[in-house]
Parts: structure tokens; C-alpha cells; sequence
């Protein structure tokens, strides 16, 4: 990575985050869980830049413009509303689940190699 890619992702985040400070404080506030959430389920989009968090920022700011609540944006089960967000993406878990399987895969095969 170029120092020239690092500068712009910093400022690119910085605007990110100055969005979510113009945000009204209820939205701040579960803007701030969902991304924890985000981070903890590991979507692998997530790393490859703030693509699905602006969205919400986009859609949290939509929101507050109309006056709704943050609740009545994402529904009152804000972990199903991050689930609904990510449910086709392919999160960390679902690659180390694919490895783990391609390991046991591999390991049974030897052993009913070694049998016959």
C-alpha cells in the first residue's frame, strides 16, 4: 500500500466519522453499536473499506431529515436489522468455517485412504 492510498483512506475516514458526529445523538449511538456489531460478525466487506457503514450513515441520515427516531429506522431488533444487512455477505466466520471443513475433508480422506 502506497503512503498516498493511507493518506486518502485516513481522510476518507475522517469524513466518515464527522457524518456520524452530524448525526442526532439517539442515531449516533446505535450508529456506534452496529459498527461494533459489524466488527464483531466480521463481515468481509468491512475491510475493504466504509462501503457498508455509509450506507447506513446514508440511511440514518435520511432518517433524521424526515424527523423518525432511530428505532423506527431500524426496527426495534437492531442485531436482526445487522443481520438483514449483512445476511448475503461472507463474514471471517464463514472462511474459517469453509477451512475447517476442508481440513477434516482432507484428514478423513487419509485416513480411508491409509484403509484400503
Amino acid at each position: 500500500m502506497r503512503i498516498q492510498e493511507i493518506i486518502e483512506g485516513k481522510k476518507e475516514w475522517r469524513a466518515h466519522v464527522a457524518r456520524v458526529k452530524a448525526l442526532p445523538k439517539d442515531y449516533q449511538i446505535v450508529y456506534n453499536e452496529l459498527q461494533k456489531y459489524l466488527y464483531k460478525v466480521g463481515p468481509v466487506e468491512l475491510s475493504n473499506g466504509i462501503g457498508l457503514l455509509s450506507g447506513i450513515i446514508d440511511l440514518f441520515e435520511e432518517g433524521a431529515a424526515f424527523g423518525k427516531g432511530v428505532l423506527q429506522v431500524t426496527g426495534s431488533d437492531v442485531a436482526a436489522f445487522c443481520d438483514d444487512l449483512i445476511k448475503d455477505s461472507k463474514t471471517y466466520a464463514d472462511i474459517y468455517q469453509e477451512s475447517v471443513n476442508k481440513d477434516v475433508n482432507k484428514a478423513i480422506k487419509k485416513v480411508t485412504d491409509k484403509r484400503k
